[in-house]
């Protein structure tokens, strides 16, 4: 016999997901300011997106089969962010709507962060 067992709390990983996001941002937004230089590691800004990706379907998988009423409503405030995330895919980097689909994603993600840690009302 196989058991589950459901996460205490969900929050931590609507957090990862939303620093992924917010670290990816700053990275994007200091390479088009031309503060930081990242011809060296091009790779970084893409694994800071999957990270991103990721950890935002695992908070949404693990807030959705949560007993915990918090984490589902997190996870289904969550659920839209998916569209930017995977429209910015098909944008060009140096784009102006690059950065305009990328911030599509943070209504969301803060509001899933906020939701996913306010107590459960009985």
């Amino acid at each position: 016999m196989i058991r589950h067992r459901c996460p205490r709390s969900a929050a931590p990983l609507f957090a990862a997901a939303a620093g992924a996001y917010a670290a990816n941002c700053a990275l994007g937004a200091s390479v088009a300011a031309r503060i930081i230089d990242t011809s060296g590691f091009r790779w970084m800004h893409h694994a800071l997106y999957i990270a991103t990706c990721a950890t935002s379907a695992a908070a949404v998988v693990t807030g959705l089969v949560s007993p915990a009423p918090a984490a589902r409503n997190a996870a289904l405030l969550l659920m839209p962010a998916a569209v930017p995330l995977t429209v910015i895919a098909r944008v060009g980097a140096r784009t102006r709507r690059h950065p305009l689909i990328a911030l599509g994603a943070a209504p969301f993600l803060l509001a899933a962060v906020i939701r996913s840690r306010r107590p459960d009302r009985k």
